[in-house]
């Protein structure tokens, strides 16, 4: 298993790519060309947050709706405003009239390749039951702007893990 002279292929699975390069051990996406993470807040003030359980942690975690760009076979070449729609609607059954580019950066930096492009959610409303698609089982909440902070202390302390990009979506919500 190899890459280039200085770019080596160490372990390869479905859907994740162990890699070395200039010594640095990291994990890249082996069919996305990207995440998008979604900053939804509904006409009445309402955050749209998301929670599913997640295998690597063994907890259900609390999210922005999010997921990958060109990972659908024909849709490689999937813009991230498109997926932004895609994702928002399939996980939790809102939609959006405009996608705004927020921000982007990488969630671990020394681990992973991924980078995730944040977007606020523009004219949002609610078109069908949401929940995900295959094997997801997403429960969908919608949270008072204004009681987000207390709201995720509460799911916190009841053993939930708050994703941190919950936190960066509330300060473009500010």
């Amino acid at each position: 298993m190899s890459g280039t002279a200085e770019e080596q292929i160490l372990a390869e699975g479905k859907h994740i790519r162990l890699m070395r390069r200039h010594g640095w051990e990291y994990a890249e996406r082996a069919n996305a060309t990207g995440i998008v993470a979604v900053l939804a807040v509904t006409n009445e003030g309402r955050l749209i947050l998301t929670e599913q359980y997640r295998e690597p942690v063994r907890k259900s975690v609390i999210e922005l709706p999010a997921g990958l760009a060109g990972d659908i076979c024909g849709e490689e070449g999937e813009a991230l405003a498109k997926a932004a729609h895609r994702e928002l609607l399939e996980e939790t059954g809102y939609e959006a009239a405009q996608m705004v580019y927020l921000t982007e950066g990488p969630p671990s930096a020394g681990l992973s390749t991924e980078v995730i492009t944040f977007f606020r959610a523009v004219g949002v409303r609610w078109v069908s039951s949401g929940g995900g698609v295959g094997h997801e089982r997403i429960k969908v909440h919608e949270v008072p702007l204004a009681e987000a902070a207390t709201w995720l202390q509460n799911a916190g302390a009841r053993g939930l893990l708050i994703d941190p990009k919950v936190y960066t979506g509330l300060y473009f919500a500010a």
